[in-house]
């Protein structure tokens, strides 16, 4: 299961995507919006996403995924859109035979989201917003 929507997300509907009974571990990460960034309090946070290309790029983290540790279920699902405080913006699940290639698995898969998905982020402040995520962070 890959998708990037603004809809939210249910962490345990996505999990059980992943659930089968070969796997003797099921991993799950939830992003969240945190309340403080950088020592700043932070408002909301806005994702913005090309769409067609995030998830083809999700789905080549799948397939990295596979190769490495042999994993065939696999669910990622990313929010766009505003979020306020504490609502999840990502949720990875990973099921796989063992804890330790699942968590190995999990790492990756949000290290890698993080460094070729087209997904970016605006931290909301009382006093600006940055974008998080691109190369120059532009600030207003």
């Amino acid at each position: 299961m890959i998708t990037v929507t603004s809809s939210p997300l249910n962490p345990e509907e996505i999990t059980n995507t992943v659930r089968n009974y070969g796997n003797g571990a099921i991993i799950t990460f939830l992003g969240t919006t945190r309340e403080l960034s950088e020592g700043k309090d932070v408002l909301y946070l806005e994702y913005e996403a090309y769409q067609p290309m995030a998830e083809a790029m999700l789905e080549q983290i799948v397939m990295e995924i596979q190769e490495k540790w042999d994993i065939n279920h696999v669910a990622i699902a990313h929010r766009t859109g505003k979020l306020a405080i504490g609502e999840i913006s990502l949720v990875v699940a990973i099921g796989s035979e063992h804890r330790a290639e699942g968590f190995q698995a999990a790492q990756y898969t949000v290290d890698r989201i993080k460094t070729i998905v087209p997904i970016w982020k605006k931290e909301v402040f009382k006093d600006g917003s940055i974008w998080i995520g691109s190369e120059l962070e532009y600030q207003n």
